[in-house]
């Protein structure tokens, strides 16, 4: 798999994280903090309505690592994330990954990892490491 990837590769996709999600997401978690679920709360916040959990817009790169690009067998080795922007359910979403630094002999790949909102902002900027699935030796 390393052996084909290339700096510059790029992958990205669209999602739109729903309320629905969010409740998923708190119930799974345990993380029900009322910035997230309470409309009265939130309005008194810095965000003025609740907003989307932080790690669950963290989660949206694994589907990208780990279906389409390493893809199967990858190992996520490690993941930074800045949050920029709030981002509030229903939002259309971006969510975009390209190699930085590839080390063939070691197997390792590192990527930017960013996420936009509909009007092109960066929300959600990163990088990670991760180790793609090995090439076959009888391939």
């Amino acid at each position: 798999m390393i052996r084909t990837m290339k700096v510059g590769d790029t992958r990205a996709y669209e999602r739109i994280i729903t309320t629905q999600d969010v409740k998923a997401f708190g119930a799974l978690s345990g993380d029900t903090n009322a910035t997230h679920f309470d409309e009265v709360y939130a309005a008194k916040t810095i965000f003025k309505k609740p907003i989307v959990h932080g790690m669950l817009l963290g989660s949206l790169f694994s589907k990208i690592f780990g279906l389409d690009y390493p893809g199967e067998g990858t190992i996520y080795c490690t993941q930074s994330l800045k949050f920029l922007k709030p981002v509030y359910p229903d939002t259309v979403l971006k969510v975009i990954v390209a190699v930085k630094e590839i080390d063939v002999q070691k197997n390792r790949a590192w990527f930017t990892t960013e996420i936009f909102n509909a009007q092109d902002e960066c929300v959600l900027t990163g990088e990670a490491l991760l180790m793609p699935r090995k090439e076959s030796l009888h391939a």
